[in-house]
């Protein structure tokens, strides 16, 4: 008979080597394709001194904990999703804040495709620490629990409007700020799950800040308000992992009936 610890799922599968070794990959084909700026970073290291004092420690932690979270537990079958869902994303939102001049990279592009892959790498943490909060709090299911996740469901995404509409604002007169504007409303209003989806908002929000500070700081990007970072910057991550979370699942979906059609399909066929 299995033990208890047995049947428990993993920490590290065999597909966490692959995702590792994906994710590498990926960070040397940057550092490999944009090398002029890998360049410039390391040209303001003192490599004769002290040169651990020149590195930048905030990045390599960001670094290590996505690395680490990422590994958990990881199953190809739905990290693809979330990989492909991350990456069409995080597409839409920089070529909507960067047209919209909302923010701008140092580099000018708009949106720099260097920046993309970054989307579904912290869309795979986020579904870790996700996951983990929510194996935190337990399967309870009590009225009060229930009342307590709506509770801070509303208030969280209420705060979020308010701030979008207040940061946009310059950007009205913009087709992609009214689209982000009313994708963004009708995600809030149509909430599959409270705690899921509030779990989800807090997670992207948590990872966004240690993104955002390192980003804004290191003026890699910078936002028309100048801030480093803005709330509603930090709160926006929160926002697209729910929308991206909602994506996945409509997309699940999707390919459910679609396999279900193929299967009513073929079944006479067999028959015959």
């Amino acid at each position: 008979m299995d033990s208890p610890r047995a049947s428990r799922p993993r920490f590290w599968t065999r597909d966490s080597s692959i995702l590792l070794g994906g994710f590498f990959l990926v960070i040397f084909l940057i550092v490999y394709i944009w090398w002029p700026l890998a360049e410039e970073v390391l040209s303001y290291i003192d490599w004769s001194g002290e040169w651990w004092r020149y590195l930048d420690w905030l990045l390599f932690g960001i670094f290590g904990f996505m690395s680490l979270t990422i590994v958990a537990r990881a199953d190809l079958k739905t990290d693809a999703l979330i990989v492909f869902v991350g990456i069409c994303g995080g597409l839409a939102i920089e070529s909507w804040g960067t047209q919209t001049n909302l923010w701008h990279y140092y580099t000018a592009e708009r949106p720099p495709l260097w920046i993309i892959p970054a989307w579904p790498i912290a869309s795979l943490s986020i579904d870790r620490i996700t996951r983990l909060l929510n194996w935190m709090i337990g399967k309870g299911h009590s009225t009060t629990l229930r009342s307590l996740f709506s509770t801070l469901y509303w208030s969280a995404f209420a705060l979020f409007i308010s701030l979008m509409l207040v940061f946009i604002a310059p950007t009205f007169d913009k087709s992609y700020t009214w689209l982000a504007l009313i994708l963004c409303v009708l995600l809030i209003l149509t909430p599959t799950d409270h705690r899921y989806a509030f779990l989800t908002f807090a997670a992207g929000a948590g990872l966004g800040y240690f993104l955002e500070r390192w980003g804004t700081t290191r003026e890699c990007w910078t936002y028309y308000t100048l801030e480093t970072p803005p709330l509603f910057a930090v709160l926006a991550h929160g926002m697209a992992a729910v929308a991206f979370w909602r994506a996945g699942l409509v997309v699940k979906m999707i390919g459910g009936r679609i396999r279900l059609g193929w299967m009513k399909q073929a079944g006479p066929s067999r028959e015959a």
